[in-house]
């Protein structure tokens, strides 16, 4: 399968990351702009809105929201995960509202890998117990 045009734009972002207390990674705020935090500084989570920037970058609209969860809602689900989709995760409670999204990259019999943002502070890979995932998406026609 050939790459998603949007996985390029994500990988170019591979290393960005949060400041120090009392500063702010001015291309986190830029993150921001394509949610609703909209001017928010790299101190709030801002994984959901990497994942909104990136696809902005090929024309794609996302969910315009910082919450993770609300990628659960966009664009069509998808039964088996396919390279550079959307992978939403739970985050401590499995019901509550709190969840971390990225680009699902690979998974093995216990983890799932994704590219994505505010992982250890930063935009890299990394590993999630497979459990937690909730679902995988991939943007409709009406989202793009």
């Amino acid at each position: 399968m050939q790459q998603p045009p949007w996985m390029p734009i994500a990988f170019a972002e591979v290393g960005v990351r949060t400041f120090p207390a009392g500063q702010s990674n001015p291309r986190v705020t830029e993150y921001h702009a394509y949610t609703n935090i909209r001017g928010y500084d790299d101190k709030a989570s801002w994984c959901s809105s990497f994942m909104n920037w990136s696809l902005a970058q090929v024309g794609i609209s996302g969910t315009g929201s910082a919450l993770a969860r609300s990628w659960l809602d966009w664009g069509e689900p998808l039964d088996a995960p396919l390279p550079g989709c959307i992978a939403v995760l739970s985050r401590e409670d499995p019901g509550g509202w709190k969840g971390h999204v990225g680009f699902f990259l690979r998974a093995d019999e216990a983890y799932v890998y994704l590219l994505g943002g505010n992982q250890l502070d930063k935009v890299c890979e990394n590993a999630y117990p497979l459990a937690a995932v909730l679902g995988y998406r991939w943007p409709s026609q009406r989202s793009a």
